[in-house]
């Protein structure tokens, strides 16, 4: 491929359900870069929320975007002064691109960077473009080995479970803790993973499909309730005041979050990793149980932990992911996401291609 042209499909969103397939060029990695061929690359909820209504809350889709922030590939070729990847190296790729330079960022706060630059993001004008498409330029920073054992759909969840893992270090040590998780989605099951590998001694997981509470079982659930067949199946955690020392509300759902606050114990935490717009909140007993409600988003440090913990299956991402279509059939494939009988973890994939 040295000295020819090489050519990429690209998924572009133009607005709400208005994905289209096109076909760019691609530059050489420059200076500190990475070309990679894009092998997988995972739907994520925002990513769904684009396709389907054109945004969440205020972030709107306001120019052309490529979606796409969980992904992996295989280097290509390496830009002048990269060292420490291999040609043919599968690498997840961290979308997350702080400036370095903020108050946040010089705070060690570098998650809540006043100028950060997430791929596949509408958050900013222009848009940060995303990793849906064959051929991908970024900094070799944002490249992590994933080694030799895993998928490159594997290597994809990195992102995601980075996000969960973040939520679970804001819990503090879970050692022996009886845990709660609201919403069976991927990041529901991403945390029930990691706070099993946290050490959590239970975790009890709720949801209203069967399928994403299977799925939280394959992921190390203790036990799993369907709320919507047995709206009093959080009851007996109830008594006293509550039992759960740790509630993670992935679902963003206004009854789950009732739910979590009757279940906690006194003085125990909510963390809220789920996101949604305004909603009802029981203040009195938040207050009376003298409750911890926190939040939590992204990652900063977690995402190497992640692929560490992906690569050697340590945490073992396989059952989370539902489905795999190629980008030719990307509409499919949102289409298919947004199915939560079904669907859990969307994948695209890219085979060669010149």
């Amino acid at each position: 491929m040295v000295g020819a042209i090489r050519q990429a499909r690209v998924a572009r969103l133009y607005g709400r359900r208005d994905l289209r397939m096109e076909v760019t060029e691609v530059a050489e990695p420059g200076e500190g870069e990475v070309l990679l061929k894009t092998a997988t690359g995972g739907i994520c909820g925002s990513d769904l929320h684009y396709y389907q209504d054109g945004g969440f809350g205020p972030v709107r889709v306001r120019e052309p975007i490529i979606p796409g922030h969980e992904a992996a590939g295989r280097v290509a070729a390496l830009g002048a002064g990269v060292s420490g990847l291999m040609i043919g190296e599968l690498v997840a790729v961290n979308p997350s691109q702080p400036c370095g330079t903020c108050r946040y960022c010089q705070e060690g706060l570098t998650i809540h960077c006043l100028n950060m630059q997430f791929m596949g993001s509408a958050m900013r004008l222009p848009h940060t473009q995303g990793m849906f498409r064959d051929w991908l330029i970024v900094p070799a920073r944002q490249c992590f080995a994933a080694g030799i054992l895993v998928s490159a759909g594997e290597a994809a969840c990195a992102e995601p479970l980075a996000v969960c893992l973040h939520a679970v270090a804001q819990a503090g040590d879970l050692t022996g803790k009886q845990v709660l998780v609201t919403g069976a989605g991927p990041i529901g099951a991403l945390v029930v993973a990691a706070a099993r590998h946290a050490g959590a001694e239970a975790i009890v997981v709720t949801d209203l499909a069967d399928a994403a509470l299977g799925r939280a079982s394959a992921m190390g659930a203790t036990r799993v309730v369907n709320v919507g067949r047995e709206p009093a199946g959080l009851a007996e955690y109830e008594i006293d005041k509550g039992q759960f020392d740790v509630v993670f509300e992935c679902s963003a759902a206004e009854p789950a979050l009732r739910g979590a606050i009757a279940a906690v114990r006194p003085r125990g935490l909510i963390v809220q990793v789920g996101v949604t717009g305004d909603i009802t909140v029981p203040l009195n007993a938040l207050v009376g149980k003298e409750l911890r409600w926190i939040g939590s988003q992204r990652f900063h440090d977690e995402f190497a932990q992640a692929v560490a913990l992906i690569s050697d299956r340590t945490i073992d991402v396989r059952p989370i992911i539902s489905h795999a279509f190629p980008i030719d059939q990307a509409v499919h494939a949102f289409e298919q996401a947004g199915d939560r009988t079904a669907a859990c973890k969307v994948q695209l994939t890219f085979l060669s291609w010149f």
